[in-house]
């Protein structure tokens, strides 16, 4: 009985052994390249995000506003650099109304444009606090 049992273990070591072996040379399902291009590629989309909330935060529009509410756009700008994932997509996507609307001079939506203003500076000022 003891011999089986020996038999048995060093038979199943053995396949171990092989088995691991023959499956080391395979290739992987994510080639190097192509993972680090997605990371350059999500990267690039970030930083292109937080270009869009400075150039919002950057506009004398925004800037009018943040000081009539008393609201610091420096601490804001250092915020946005911290941000990520949804808070980052969703203070863009407000950002980039803001600067859609806000050229050229448009006037005609001044009130939906300093609601966006405030909604953005109020995102980031609670990001701020939440942290």
């Amino acid at each position: 009985m003891k011999s089986v049992r020996t038999r048995l273990v060093f038979s199943l070591a053995a396949l171990m052994m092989c088995a691991s072996t023959a499956f080391a040379g395979q290739q992987h399902l994510v080639t190097p390249a192509q993972l680090a291009t997605t990371v350059a590629d999500s990267v690039a989309g970030q930083d292109a995000s937080r270009a869009a909330i400075h150039e919002a935060l950057a506009r004398p529009e925004v800037e009018a506003v943040a000081s009539s509410l008393g609201l610091d756009l420096a601490r804001a700008g250092a915020a946005v650099d911290t941000m990520s994932g949804t808070q980052l997509e969703k203070t863009a996507d407000a950002a980039q109304q803001v600067n859609e609307q806000l050229v050229g001079g448009a006037s005609t939506v001044v009130i939906s444009t300093t609601t966006i203003i405030i909604i953005l500076l109020l995102v980031i000022i609670l990001i701020i606090a939440l942290k």
